[in-house]
């Protein structure tokens, strides 16, 4: 692992040497660099912190969590418009449907109206662990963000934009959740 990290530095260094021949600017860069990956590191490690107590806490994982606070804000609802609310695909919301319909907390019931639909709701069971489930992270960032004058969270997108094309990650399957469980995601 260390044999890696001194590789990556090297290359990181290597890039930033192709930039500039000014040693001053290029330790400077080197900073920014490093700045940016711990901030990165940081992020990345206070989201699995928070996903583990919530599992540890709950018995569910974010993309669950969120699931049923959906279901419980809709009393009755269908696969289809879950995925579309919570922005991940259908099959990826049937996967997390059967896991919470295995754990007794959501039943599928196929609609009196159209019987192609299937409905689904929380049990009482469900109900119940979604009033004892902690909070999930992005909703006390949702309020700090909130709190930013407009031109800062227009920045603040701009910039997390940018990293996660950077990354190669802009086609990746994304709710607007902060967790980092293995829920398996299925392509869209």
């Amino acid at each position: 692992m260390a044999e890696a990290v001194k590789k990556w530095h090297f290359k990181a260094e290597e890039l930033i040497d192709s930039f500039t021949d000014d040693d001053n600017n290029r330790k400077s860069l080197m900073k920014t660099y490093d700045q940016v990956l711990v901030s990165l590191r940081q992020i990345i490690r206070a989201i699995d912190l928070h996903s583990k107590r919530l599992e540890r806490e709950s018995g569910l994982t974010g993309p669950q969590l969120l699931v049923m606070q959906l279901i419980g804000t809709s009393g009755e609802t269908t696969a289809g418009v879950i995925a579309r609310e919570v922005s991940l695909s259908q099959a990826t919301v049937t996967s997390i449907l059967d896991r919470l319909e295995k754990k007794g907390l959501l039943e599928r019931v196929r609609s009196t109206d159209d019987k192609r639909k299937v409905m689904v709701s929380l049990t009482e069971e469900g109900g119940k662990a979604l009033e004892k489930a902690p909070t999930l992270m992005q909703e006390s960032f949702i309020k700090a963000f909130n709190h930013l004058e407009d031109w800062e969270q227009n920045l603040m997108l701009s910039t997390l934009q940018r990293v996660a094309d950077m990354m190669n990650a802009t086609d990746l399957d994304a709710a607007p959740l902060l967790d980092s469980t293995d829920e398996k995601v299925i392509e869209k």
